[in-house]
């Protein structure tokens, strides 16, 4: 046993040092341990075993324990599991144990969701399962392509994908389209000859790889390597990496930091304040503590989690598995859609638009013609002959198909002989320079006219003014044949007369119009980036009414360095002929210039553009590697659903910012208010477990902020984290609070002349109240209940809590906290309290948005 595992591994080394597309192909065969009978089924069970199943899509599994604990790895979690920790080490178990409860329950809300968004993918992803023709134990079977092993013999004929990389070792005719891999946009014609050593192996010709197409021809081959050994599994593996960080967790980690520097300033300020003038050093650090636990806003996270999952859930609803519910978050920011034309933008089903003779008129007998070619062609069917055959039907009866010169990229055209009364006739149909090449003569006016300059001028305008409307055109023509024979060669393709001209166009999607125009009233400004060329691509947008600002080709790219494309990718729209490597360069110099990026893709060479993007959206019928590197996968490649997507993104947003604003503005204007009292009062504003509760009501009310309505006039636009923006709302709101709380303060004092408890009482009260029912005004720009209704679980959440507040001091549970019951006299001032309250900074607020409009129109920051 311990022979035949060294000898195993003696032939995996070899294999992997081998040079298979330079040795011959019986080193090829012997290194890889099979023969032109292909391998037998025990020997392929062993080598599944050994090397794995061949799939590159299974990059980034992990075990379920490590996807949780992933969760954790969260900067505002930590901060509040630190709090946690330091609170219980000073005797507040009980505010400990609910820091930790409601950290737990969000991160597994938020788990929860992307791995049940990740089972919806992994369902779609075994749904489409494709089969490779193997010889196996020496018959042909038809077996999954994750059960291919190097060493096996496999078939391949036009149509096919190639599942795996493999040498190839006889064939005809074989061109293959491997675009995903290089971004040579025409196919390549494949042999078994062996290459020269200095050639690569990505331009070698007896080489063939996973995730390429067979265009054209048949092949036998041998597989080399499979899974993520392969070329393409190497990109699978650039994708195992951390991801980059996206716009919502750039903004996330800018808020953590701004918590901690005014969270630690202002503990450490009033620690030292207390412990150094007021009280006991013990006391100090409890009342910190509470300072600090109250500061944070230890329900984020859940309120992220309860936002992030009702828009997953609204997404599901309308067609998209949300993989990564913080994409949601990006999709209210993203203001810079990138996606491929074919299929997103057209129906990817090419139509026959117009049928010319050589004077630019529709003609009958230009139709018949192709029709026929169409019909007796057998070899490489291209959608551009489908779209003949669907144009119409036409009655060929009279004709009886001879031979047939099949298509190859060399000649770029197609040929058919067929028989009708009186003779036969060969029809030649392919690329109009190709098809002018063979011909002398022109049929113009029932005539043949010689096909002189001045009839090459016209047609050649024709050809252009087609081509300028960004129609796709073929030119057609044909010889009357006088001879017997039954056999027709390349050499017989000549002396043709020209009949006239087809154009096709991939049809705009008849949501196509509706979709941009959403997109474009969203402000998301949609990137054009094909391998088509730029006139087909202009005529598109032309159709949907995508404006275009400029256009750039793959090859102006190559010429253009980073800082280069930088400056000119905001002022272009259509990105032609473009490379896989080149899509990269455009979206990543987009998101340098400040854009929150979208990328739309469906191939392997798409993966990773799509893993780079802050949004990446992929669609069902994608390759797995494009689904996996996904955030949404759409079921249905559809435009209308990304805005939905954009405008529950944009809900999400402003649901997690009025919570934020709320919170910020409100405890930074509590624990300024507890901070400035403590310098003058005897006696601790408020206790240590009474701050925690305060907070803890205070926190639950805005559990129903992700129920909340949001106005229509915040998702007219983008939405972004503003650190300044958030910083400048708390320095006005919260003192603002503060004021009020002073101004409660004097009247407790003065008025009532009241004691420790009754002030600590009061206070709690007069806090729960202004802070909880201030978000009615606070959650919208405009004048609440009037213009801007709030949900109704938000107003009977923020009334329990307010009630439950004024109500907790006559209770058993009071004198728990140590509160004593305030007189009926200090309810009337709190009345009037809170109108006053409310109205200063409905003021406030109206003042706020009326300076800071030109900065939110600018920055769009996630307010408005």
């Amino acid at each position: 046993m311990g022979k035949e595992h060294q000898k195993l591994q003696n032939r995996d080394q070899k294999a992997r040092d081998v040079p298979f597309h330079t040795a011959s192909e019986a080193e090829v065969m012997a290194v890889l341990g099979t023969t032109d009978r292909g391998l037998t089924s025990a020997e392929a069970s062993a080598r599944l075993e050994r090397y794995g199943p061949n799939d590159i899509s299974q990059v980034r599994k992990r075990p379920i324990i490590l996807q949780f604990l992933e969760h954790f790895r969260n900067f505002l979690v930590i901060i509040l599991l630190f709090a946690a920790v330091i609170s219980a080490f000073t005797g507040g178990i009980i505010s400990a144990a609910i820091i930790i409860v409601i950290v737990f329950i969000s991160v597994t809300i938020d788990f929860f969701q992307e791995y049940k968004a990740g089972q919806a993918a992994e369902l779609l992803r075994k749904k489409i399962v494709t089969n490779a023709t193997v010889l196996r134990d020496g018959t042909v079977q038809e077996l999954p392509i994750f059960d291919l092993v190097p060493g096996d013999i496999i078939s391949l004929s036009a149509g096919d994908i190639v599942p795996a990389d493999a040498r190839v070792i006889g064939g005809r005719d074989l061109y293959v389209n491997q675009s995903a891999l290089t971004g040579e946009p025409y196919p390549v014609e494949k042999n078994p000859a062996v290459v020269d050593p200095a050639q690569s192996l990505t331009e070698a010709e007896n080489y063939i790889f996973l995730g390429t197409s067979v265009v054209s021809g048949t092949a036998t081959a041998v597989v080399t390597k499979t899974g993520l050994a392969t070329e393409f599994g190497s990109v699978a593996k650039s994708l195992v990496a951390r991801p980059p960080e996206t716009e919502f967790e750039r903004g996330l980690r800018h808020f953590s930091y701004l918590m901690t520097q005014v969270v630690f300033s202002l503990v450490v300020f009033v620690f030292f304040v207390n412990a150094l003038f007021k009280h006991d050093i013990l006391n100090s650090l409890l009342f910190s503590v509470a300072l600090a636990v109250g500061m944070v806003p230890e329900l984020l996270p859940m309120i992220l989690s309860l936002n992030l999952s009702k828009g997953a859930i609204a997404m599901s609803e309308k067609g998209a598995i949300v993989k990564h519910p913080a994409s949601i978050q990006n999709f209210g920011s993203m203001d810079v859609l990138c996606t491929d034309k074919t299929g997103t933008l057209t129906e990817n089903q090419i139509a026959l638009v117009r049928h010319l003779d050589t004077e630019g008129n529709d003609s009958e007998t230009v139709l018949n013609y192709s029709y026929i070619n169409s019909v007796f062609g057998t070899g490489l069917k291209s959608p551009l002959d489908d779209a003949v055959l669907r144009f119409r039907h036409l009655d060929i009866s009279d004709y009886a198909k001879i031979d047939e010169i099949p298509f190859d990229f060399v000649r770029k055209r197609v040929s058919v002989v067929a028989a009708r009364k009186g003779g036969a006739i060969i029809i030649s149909k392919g690329a109009p320079e190709e098809i002018l090449r063979i011909c002398t003569a022109e049929e113009r006016g029932g005539a043949i006219h010689a096909l002189d300059a001045g009839a090459l001028a016209r047609i050649q305008k024709i050809y252009e003014d087609q081509s300028t409307q960004g129609f796709r055109t073929l030119a057609v023509c044909y010889r009357d044949l006088t001879t017997t024979q039954t056999a027709f060669t390349v050499d017989d393709e000549k002396e043709m007369v020209l009949v006239g001209l087809i154009t096709f166009i991939d049809p705009p999607k008849e949501s196509a119009r509706e979709s941009v125009q959403l997109l474009a009233r969203s402000g998301i400004d949609l990137k054009i980036l094909t391998g088509d060329n730029e006139l087909v691509t202009r005529k598109t947008c032309e159709l949907i009414g995508v404006p275009v600002k400029g256009v750039l080709t793959g090859a102006e790219i190559e010429n253009l360095d980073t800082e280069g494309l930088a400056r000119v990718v905001d002022g272009t729209t259509i990105f032609s002929r473009m490379t896989p490597v080149q899509k990269n360069r455009v979206m990543n110099a987009l998101r340098k210039n400040g854009h929150v990026v979208g990328f739309m893709g469906d191939g392997i060479n798409d993966a990773p553009s799509i893993r780079e993007a802050d949004v990446g959206i992929s669609v069902a019928n994608a390759v797995d590697i494009a689904k996996e590197s996904a955030d949404i996968i759409l079921l249905k490649n559809d435009l209308r659903i990304l805005h939905d997507g954009v405008i529950e993104g944009r809900k999400t947003v402003g649901n997690t910012m009025k919570y934020i604003l709320m919170n910020t503005s409100s405890n930074f204007g509590n624990m300024f208010s507890v901070a400035g009292a403590s310098l003058f009062l005897p006696f601790l504003p408020m206790l240590p477990i009474q701050i925690l509760l305060n907070n803890l009501l205070y926190s639950v009310s805005q559990v129903a902020i992700p129920t909340d309505n949001v106005d229509p006039s915040y998702t007219d636009s983008p939405k972004r984290w503003d650190i300044r923006f958030i910083k400048d709302f708390t320095i006005l709101f919260g003192p603002l609070s503060s004021i009020f709380d002073f101004i409660t303060f004097f009247i407790l004092l003065y008025i009532f002349e009241a004691n420790s408890a009754l002030f600590q009482t009061s206070w709690f009260v007069e806090s729960i109240c202004t802070q909880t029912l201030i978000v009615f005004v606070i959650r919208t720009r405009l004048v609440p209940f009037y213009k801007s209704r709030p949900s109704r679980l938000l107003i009977l959440c923020a009334g329990a809590i307010t009630a439950a507040g004024c109500l907790l001091p006559y209770t058993i549970l009071g004198s728990f906290f140590g509160f004593v019951q305030p007189p009926l006299a200090f309810f009337g001032v709190l009345v009037c309290l809170v109108i006053g309250y409310t109205l200063l900074v409905e003021l406030a607020k109206i003042w706020f948005y009326r300076k800071y409009s030109s900065y939110v129109d600018r920055k769009n920051p996630a307010v408005g």
